[in-house]
């Protein structure tokens, strides 16, 4: 019974990776198609995560200040968008609006943007999220807070905001395991050495020299003493032999 419930099992895995696989190969619609072809109009690139992996991984790489609804919009047509890079766009929190139902992004770029707590409440469906950037706004540790509910987040972004340690604290402790970076207040800074007192070279040079003076003067004097004690005994031998 047990070898036949691993059989049953291991059929089971073949069955549901093959599914994942033509998931992944699935042609896309007509709708998907022309969502794509909108998104590379307006500036965006669109690729496939891998040959073998429709996944999408999509980017707009250059500032655009015309950067509105229309650039976002497509995104619904979409299935299987994991990755989306908004870094650097005037991306307000009316426009995240387009992104909350895009339930299958893994990792969302949005520092430097116009994001502020209020567009934050706008991700709290995205389940799959693991990556989040949001360095460069305004979002407050109130913005964070609204993460909580995101269980697989696994790096999250915050320096250069407004939000502070005791916020972030407040995220790891929801979601455990969590890395929460805020930055240059993250990096421990070795001390700096002290730098020992400089010896006074010359006054050590006379110190020397003054010793060295010492010792002969003290040399002279043994001598000198030597030699009275030698013209000591030459007198008692002198007395003697009278």
């Amino acid at each position: 019974m047990r070898t036949f419930g691993l059989f049953v099992l291991a059929i089971g895995m073949v069955t549901l990776a093959t599914a994942q696989e033509k998931e992944k190969a699935a042609p896309r619609s007509a709708g998907e198609l022309k969502a794509i072809e909108s998104l590379r109009k307006m500036g965006a690139l669109v690729l496939e995560v891998a040959q073998n992996d429709n996944h999408l991984d999509i980017s707009y790489l250059q500032p655009d200040e015309k950067f509105g609804d229309a650039h976002l919009a497509p995104l619904k047509e979409l299935k299987g968008v994991v990755h989306l890079n908004l870094r650097n766009q005037p991306v307000t929190d009316a426009l995240l609006v387009h992104i909350k139902s895009v339930d299958s992004l893994t990792q969302l770029h949005l520092e430097k943007t116009k994001v502020t707590d209020k567009g934050l409440a706008e991700l709290k469906g995205l389940k799959n999220l693991e990556y989040l950037n949001i360095y460069g706004t305004e979002v407050t540790d109130a913005g964070v807070a609204q993460l909580a509910d995101l269980k697989k987040l696994k790096k999250v972004f915050l320096w250069q905001t407004k939000a502070t340690k005791a916020g972030a604290a407040s995220l790891t402790k929801a979601i455990p395991g969590v890395d929460v970076n805020m930055g240059y207040d993250d990096i421990k800074l070795p001390e700096p050495k002290k730098e020992e007192p400089k010896k006074d070279m010359k006054k050590d040079d006379k110190k020397k020299d003054a010793k060295k003076d010492d010792k002969k003067t003290d040399t002279k004097k043994d001598d000198k003493k030597a030699d009275a004690a030698k013209d000591a005994k030459k007198e008692v031998k002198k007395e003697e032999k009278k």
